[in-house]
């Protein structure tokens, strides 16, 4: 079957948004992706972790095909975990300037340890 219109299958550094459709309430918006990967710097083998962003909007909301995408991106790229996980949050803040924003980076056992870098923006109030 032929769809009438293209899919991305290429991963992005350009991060979507929309406008918030609730801009009189704060809420929390999480959105988790288990499968991401990205490359030791040190030795070029895959990382892997569960990467958890969770936000307070403002005026715009992220766009999820885009966040995959985004994701993506970062599979070919040696990067260590503390360093991935602050540019994913330096990216969305950019994006969407949220009023709050944590991104939570679980990464899978490496020499016998797991590692959890947790990296926020703002202050949380309670929605």
């Amino acid at each position: 079957m032929i769809y009438p219109y293209r899919v991305s299958t290429q991963p992005s550094k350009t991060i979507e948004t929309f406008p918030n459709p609730q801009l009189d309430r704060d809420y929390v918006i999480t959105s988790v992706c288990p499968e991401f990967t990205s490359l030791c710097p040190k030795t070029g083998q895959p990382d892997f972790a569960t990467i958890t962003v969770s936000y307070i909007p403002d005026k715009f909301c992220i766009e999820l095909k885009s966040l995959k995408l985004y994701f993506w991106s970062y599979r070919n790229e040696g990067a260590f975990f503390e360093k991935v996980t602050n540019q994913i949050l330096n990216d969305l803040v950019a994006a969407c300037q949220p009023r709050w924003m944590e991104v939570i980076g679980d990464f899978n056992v490496r020499g016998g340890i797991t590692t959890r870098i947790v990296a926020s923006h703002g202050k949380r109030t309670n929605p």
